[in-house]
């Protein structure tokens, strides 16, 4: 089966009881983000059809004031399909990015415009890099601690790539005009 939102599911609920909009939060945030994308309308599919297929289980939770919430919980079945889809050999990692696409054109903008988004994006490492060190604190289990030492690693190099190579762009270039921080012009 490999990796896709079935997967994802089962793997997210391995770790505890969870209801459909719990998953979409994990899935956007949090360890589960660097995972796959799913969107709620493929979770719920996916959460009804394994309930059908006894993978999972479902339970009613009343709510003051709202519709009842659905828990999902993994069943046995669930936890052997799991672990057949983990057998199978993962997929490349995909990664797209449109910092990198803009670097890749950074010969076209103004250098003010080019240290804008390697500051930005800094930042956005640096917060990225403080989220994983934080859950690390939390880890009590090998294979998230794993993870989150693999995406230290990754965002230590990228930080350290970006600092390196900051002012790699000269400060005037003829035939370019300097425009103001990347807001609008990046849209």
């Amino acid at each position: 089966m490999g990796m896709n939102v079935r997967t994802l599911c089962l793997g997210i609920l391995h770790f505890g009881d969870a209801t459909g909009y719990e998953i979409k939060k994990k899935v956007e945030q949090g360890m589960f983000s660097h995972f796959i994308e799913a969107s709620y309308g493929s979770i719920y599919p996916a959460l009804t059809a394994m309930t059908e297929a006894g993978l999972l289980t479902c339970r009613a939770e009343a709510q003051e004031g709202k519709p009842d919430r659905k828990v999902y919980s993994i069943t046995p079945a669930g936890r052997e399909v799991l672990v057949d889809s983990l057998r199978v050999k993962p997929g490349a990692d995909k990664f797209k990015s449109q910092f990198l696409f803009l670097m890749l054109h950074a010969d076209l903008l103004p250098p003010s415009h080019v240290g804008c988004a390697v500051d930005d994006r800094l930042r956005e490492l640096n917060r990225e890099l403080a989220e994983i060190r934080s859950a690390v604190c939390t880890c009590d289990h090998p294979g998230s601690e794993f993870v989150a030492g693999y995406g230290m690693a990754i965002m230590e190099a990228a930080i350290a790539y970006l600092e390196k190579n900051r002012d790699r762009w000269p400060a005037e270039r003829p035939g370019t005009q300097d425009a103001p921080g990347l807001g609008a012009a990046a849209e």
